[in-house]
């Protein structure tokens, strides 16, 4: 067994669920709420498994990683441009800024790089291959587990739901054939279990746009129904008005299975 697949089992134990607290926000659209002392947001809650963070963010923060030993550091080894929502940006450009060999440097645990594929520009999308799969292959000589993730050319809500699905399933298993050990995706609905079972990897779903605590609760629900290994939520946990109280709920559902509209009402969040 391999470094990678080492961690990567301790990331993601079979039979288990995660929680993944994302906080690289910073890292394409400047300072947002909740996050403006990320230290202090890290230390104020409890029950996610991993953080998601930038390389700069990762050293600011390495004390929190240090204090808590069973909490894992997943740190972004590329740029992607579409995720600067505020420039609209819509080509799929991506930059590199860790290798995979940095990132154990900084004490990460596993790490995570985007990938643009149906962009409309056959050069863009191969260059973005090119990247990811060399992003890989060092990835599996240093032994740390990488994570792939697709951000389609524009966003979820422009295209149809079937399209989208239809996006979402070749993408996933287009970069897990390129070498991700683990994808972190959209949940596109009823049809996600086809997401699931087409893709030989786990399958984390990410929260996406901030919602209401009972609808984000649902979607978790409904993902993990579907048999994705966990959830990536990061606006809906620290831009809600009572985090730890959504963090609660959201284990409630994610790891024990329980009812997100009977958890939602019992945590008073209503829509």
């Amino acid at each position: 067994m391999s470094g990678s697949e080492i961690r990567l089992r301790r990331l993601i134990p079979d039979g288990q669920r995660i929680i993944i607290l994302p906080i690289d926000h910073g890292e394409f659209q400047g300072p947002r709420k909740g996050l403006l002392q990320p230290i202090r947001t890290l230390r104020s809650l409890e029950g996610y498994d991993a953080v998601l963070l930038s390389p700069g963010m990762l050293r600011r923060c390495s004390e929190v990683f240090a204090e808590r030993r069973t909490l894992w550091a997943i740190v972004r080894l590329n740029w992607n441009a579409d995720y600067c929502f505020q420039w609209t940006y819509r080509d799929g450009s991506h930059a590199r800024v860790l290798s995979p060999a940095g990132a154990l440097a900084l004490g990460a645990d596993a790490a995570l790089a985007s990938l643009a594929v149906g962009t409309g520009s056959p050069t863009a999308d191969a260059a973005s291959v090119e990247s990811f799969a060399r992003l890989a292959e060092e990835a599996r000589a240093a032994g740390i587990p990488l994570g792939g993730e697709i951000y389609p050319g524009r966003g979820p809500d422009q295209f149809a739901q079937d399209e989208f699905h239809d996006l979402v399933l070749r993408s996933c298993r287009i970069v897990s054939e390129l070498g991700a050990d683990f994808v972190k995706t959209f949940y596109t609905g009823p049809r996600f279990a086809e997401v699931v079972e087409a893709t030989p990897v786990p399958i984390i779903v990410l929260g996406a746009s901030k919602e209401d605590e009972a609808q984000a609760l649902t979607k978790a629900a409904q993902a993990i129904a579907a048999g994705a290994r966990g959830v990536v939520f990061g606006r809906n946990v620290f831009e809600s008005d009572r985090p730890q109280a959504f963090l609660d709920a959201l284990n409630e559902v994610v790891r024990e299975g329980a009812s997100p509209d009977a958890t939602a009402t019992r945590y008073g969040f209503t829509r």
